[in-house]
């Protein structure tokens, strides 16, 4: 059974999963336009700080059974 917290998390995790392919896309386009090389180090910093986020959630939603 989900609360209203995993539930909420799940959501945002779907939201950061969602973001972080988009950005996938515009930073293929970006790569063969060298005008842009600010931009594309920007938005690959944004990409790698989706990747922490949602790692810090899947960590969170997914229990350690290791014990």
């Amino acid at each position: 059974m989900l609360t209203d917290n995993n539930a909420a998390m799940l959501k945002r995790l779907h939201e950061l999963r969602s973001e972080h392919r988009d950005l996938d896309t515009v930073i293929e386009r970006l790569i063969h336009h060298p005008l842009n090389q600010l931009q594309l180090q920007r938005l690959k910093k944004r990409k790698l700080q989706l990747k922490d986020e949602i790692a810090w959630i899947e960590t969170r939603l997914i229990p350690d059974n290791i014990a």
